[in-house]
């Protein structure tokens, strides 16, 4: 435990530090009353012998559990042992409310430790007004450097990269570069590569560290680079670089400008986190929950599901509008009211597993104009089989228990019509979106349930009409 100061208040008596977490990983409840009552006390030496050792991710977590009011007391009690990196690992609503809490000032020197990347990613979610506020507070080259990261499009390269980064002239040795790197005192903390640019600053290519540890000291930086390296344009999409990452198994990649002249580095733990982020995405997207985060308040998330439940209802009503061109059939034979759900759920299910499939597929580029209709014609296989083995298994279940013959006979062929319709829509409805620029995880659950609805319904209903009771 710190010692108290003279005149700083007292601190709280603690039988040793609790523990930070649980066996099962989980913030120790001890530890956060320990954190809230020493926030409440006002309390820094306590603060600081609880998190100031701790690493980022651990205070993200820890901010992420303490309410809105205790939030900005922590950080200011932990003073200069808080490390802004620390907002990185927060949700966004978490992070621009504490950041509208702090004092500009503050925040611009917290942020002016940071590497480049993670300052743009804490700035970018501010307004404008408040980015310039901040801003302004830093000097005069910070400050440059990550205006430029911001003129870049949302989620792309320019965004994610760090503008700090090692780059000497081709015609330095191996010895040269690496003396260089001994004395200089403001390098990057980590780096993987050192990038060759010619007096123009344009990208001619990189040595990776164990090559240039490796080489001769008379060897010219231009007879060990690869010329070949990988590199992505500033504009380029951050879900494209995450692909090419994973495509050639990249730990870092120089980042150019439309003239090729270097502007910056991405590194591997950078597009982990874009991968981790264009997931969540995705699986928000699929079920309709847009951009909403655990810690977002109720009127905006409210505001962000009733949209796509409103689709959902009028989507229903056309489902239900088609029972109702029934009704006469239905009141004149109880089972098909007590059957239809079966043919509509197992249909939505199956068009879910398909479009799963397949969004998937379109978002890692695995599916495009050369397999379509290869995979199409696979999911349309695949739909008869499970159709016609459910067929068999629904429409026996339904003689024996309505003792009647003809009545499985009709919902087992509308079982086989309606998992064809599953496979058809839940292949070809984000196929249309994505023709049409629209992101398909968003748009495609509301319209491929709807078609099975409609089409299950219809199916079961319209053929037991005309056998059953025509």
């Amino acid at each position: 435990m710190a010692e108290t100061e003279p005149n700083a208040p007292d601190t709280l008596s603690f039988d040793g530090l609790p523990p930070l977490r649980t066996e099962d990983g989980e913030l120790d409840p001890l530890f956060l009353d320990a954190i809230s009552a020493a926030i409440e006390a006002a309390d820094a030496p306590t603060v600081e012998a609880l998190a100031a050792d701790l690493h980022e991710a651990d205070v993200g977590d820890i901010i992420e559990a303490l309410s809105a009011d205790e939030r900005a007391p922590f950080v200011q009690l932990l003073g200069e042992h808080f490390d802004f990196a620390a907002l990185t690992e927060v949700d966004e609503t978490v992070r621009v409310q504490l950041i509208e809490e702090l004092p500009p000032e503050a925040v611009a020197e917290g942020v002016r430790d940071l590497d480049s990347d993670d300052a743009v990613y804490i700035l970018e979610d501010l307004d404008d007004e408040d980015q310039e506020e901040i801003l302004a507070k830093l000097p005069a080259v910070d400050r440059m450097a990550l205006r430029r990261s911001l003129d870049f499009p949302e989620e792309t390269a320019g965004r994610r990269m760090q503008t700090d980064f090692i780059a000497v002239p081709p015609f330095w040795t191996a010895g040269q570069t690496i003396d260089y790197l001994r004395d200089q005192k403001d390098l990057p903390d980590e780096f993987y590569e050192v990038f060759v640019i010619d007096p123009g600053f344009r990208f001619l290519g990189a040595v990776a560290l164990n090559r240039l540890l490796r080489a001769p000291r008379p060897t010219r930086m231009s007879d060990i680079m690869n010329d070949d390296r990988q590199r992505v344009l500033a504009t380029d999409d951050q879900e494209d670089v995450a692909r090419m990452f994973e495509r050639y198994n990249l730990v870092s990649a120089a980042v150019v400008d439309e003239s090729e002249r270097l502007v910056g580095v991405i590194t591997v733990d950078d597009v982990v986190d874009v991968i981790q982020a264009e997931a969540e995405e995705d699986i928000r997207a699929l079920a309709g929950v847009g951009d909403e985060e655990i810690s977002d308040s109720v009127f905006y998330t409210l505001r962000t599901r009733w949209v796509w439940l409103l689709f959902n209802m009028l989507t229903a009503f056309l489902a239900s509008s088609v029972i109702g061109m029934f009704s006469g059939s239905i009141s004149k034979m109880v089972a098909l009211a007590v059957l239809m759900p079966i043919v509509a759920s197992m249909g939505g299910n199956a068009a879910t597993q398909t479009m799963t499939v397949t969004v998937r597929a379109l978002a890692t580029r695995d599916l495009d104009a050369h397999n379509v209709w290869r995979i199409f014609g696979r999911e349309l296989s695949v739909g008869l089989l499970n159709g016609g083995s459910f067929a068999l298994i629904v429409g026996s279940a339904a003689a024996l228990w309505f003792q009647d013959p003809l009545l499985g006979g009709v919902i087992g062929a509308a079982m086989i019509v309606n998992l064809l319709s599953a496979a058809t829509a839940g292949i070809l409805i984000p196929l249309a979106f994505e023709r049409l620029d629209i992101d398909p995880a968003v748009a495609s659950g509301v319209f491929v349930t709807m078609v099975t609805d409609v089409v299950g319904f219809l199916a079961f209903l319209g053929l037991a009409s005309w056998i059953l009771l025509g």
